[in-house]
């Protein structure tokens, strides 16, 4: 029996939470994070509640209860702490994306491994996602011949995209900006598709539709927080914490313990991160990505053009084609009729398209992504594609973010390796 403990107890906890508990090789021995009213809330869902411990004491709390493996969920600027806390600890590590926030913390993650001999998972749940693994395997068998370029556009919607910044996301010293904590997982995809490793980044982007400069396309209405707000009845931006029983037992019943408001105002002053992204990067395999990434769109999906020698692969994901009104105050796309669709397209040179089939679309979980991904990473299944993300590709989908944040400062390109002055190789 593996002993698990999770640190940060806010609303992604509950994935690891869930499934830990449904593993009968794997056991849930503790929860730590700064807030008692959210472990509280997380244990009240539990048959059987574990013990709980501040954030602070994490290093008491891996030794007290024979921890053997970690789960980090928290805020995204404190993983690099949890992280090396548990390594050193002796104690493997499974992180939510990304790994950490800054070249410094990453390059201290990937010593204490090296140090310490023990293993970090990064959960890139995207890489679990049937369409994903079908994506691989052509361009692996060399479906459309060696890969000269990729396109890659991810769209958000106004209902997702929002909700970036009404949270502690809305501040880059917590997130990253979208191009870590977001795109992360986008650039991941295409490292692992290639089989690439990424050597120049060049970007621009802005905070074009939300923050106060936003306001000037006429959304905005004035308050600072949604709940209990006369302002914010009726408007699509507003997230309705009281209306979600979770929500509400994870950060509105719990904003007395420190004050974090889960509900602001998306056309604040103050907001710190890009809603509106551009990125070229260039690979060691000589192919390119042009990579776009807009938060404010009517339509949540995706698009991925990829050109090889031998033809092209489209892939076109609608996650949904609308929000509808009655779901605007939720956080993520809803079911119908907000409907969606998957379509896969391979264009061989001198011969008709044709599309690949794909095992029916789930709704649940990112594509059922994120049950695959736990039944990998708690250990309790097989895992032949080789799906499960180490430090190393952490790093490299972090610094991809990374050098593209530099590149907005300096409005040139900038070389991955330089950001740690040497080559990831944990």
């Amino acid at each position: 029996m593996r002993r698990f403990a999770v640190v940060g107890a806010g609303s992604r906890a509950e994935m690891f939470i869930r499934a830990i508990t449904a593993e009968p090789h794997a056991e849930l021995v503790a929860l730590a994070d700064v807030n008692q009213s959210r472990m509280d809330a997380h244990n009240g869902w539990l048959d059987d509640p574990v013990p709980t411990y501040q954030a602070a004491d994490l290093a008491a709390m891996l030794a007290k209860e024979r921890v053997d493996e970690l789960i980090v969920t928290s805020v995204d600027s404190t993983h690099a702490g949890h992280i090396v806390t548990a390594l050193e600890a002796g104690c493997d590590v499974i992180t939510e994306k990304p790994m950490t926030v800054d070249a410094e913390s990453c390059a201290t993650i990937l010593d204490a491994v090296r140090r310490t001999g023990r293993k970090v998972q990064v959960a890139f749940n995207y890489r679990f996602n049937p369409v994903h693994e079908m994506v691989r395997t052509l361009l692996a068998r060399g479906e459309i011949g060696e890969i000269g370029s990729v396109h890659f556009e991810w769209l958000l919607d106004v209902r997702h995209g929002a909700d970036y910044f009404r949270r502690w996301h809305r501040d880059k010293a917590n997130s990253g900006g979208l191009l870590v904590h977001k795109s992360g997982h986008h650039f991941d995809l295409v490292n692992w598709w290639l089989g690439a490793t990424p050597r120049e980044v060049y970007a621009q982007g802005r905070l074009f539709f939300y923050g106060e400069d936003g306001r000037r396309h006429g959304y905005a209405r004035e308050y600072e927080r949604s709940t209990g707000s006369p302002g914010a009845a009726g408007d699509p931006f507003a997230l309705d914490l009281a209306g979600n029983d979770k929500l509400k037992a994870l950060y509105l019943d719990a904003e007395g313990d420190d004050g974090y408001l889960r509900d602001r105002n998306v056309f604040d002053p103050g907001i710190t991160i890009e809603d509106d992204l551009a990125v070229l990067v260039r690979y060691d395999t000589g192919a390119t990505m042009t990579y776009h990434l807009t938060a404010y769109a009517p339509w949540e999906g995706y698009r991925l053009m990829v050109n090889g020698s031998r033809g092209r692969l489209e892939l076109e994901v609608v996650e949904s084609d609308h929000v509808s009104p009655a779901a605007a105050g939720e956080v993520k796309q809803g079911a119908s009729p907000e409907a969606g669709s998957v379509t896969l397209t391979i264009r061989p040179f001198w011969a008709p398209p044709y599309a690949v089939e794909l095992q029916p679309r789930s709704r649940e979980g990112h594509g059922g992504a994120d049950a695959r991904m736990t039944g990998v990473l708690l250990g309790g299944r097989a895992d032949p594609m080789n799906r499960s993300a180490t430090a190393r590709d952490g790093a490299l989908a972090l610094l991809t973010g990374l050098a593209a944040n530099r590149s907005l400062q300096e409005s040139a390109p900038v070389a991955v390796a330089g950001l740690l002055g040497e080559e990831v190789t944990a």
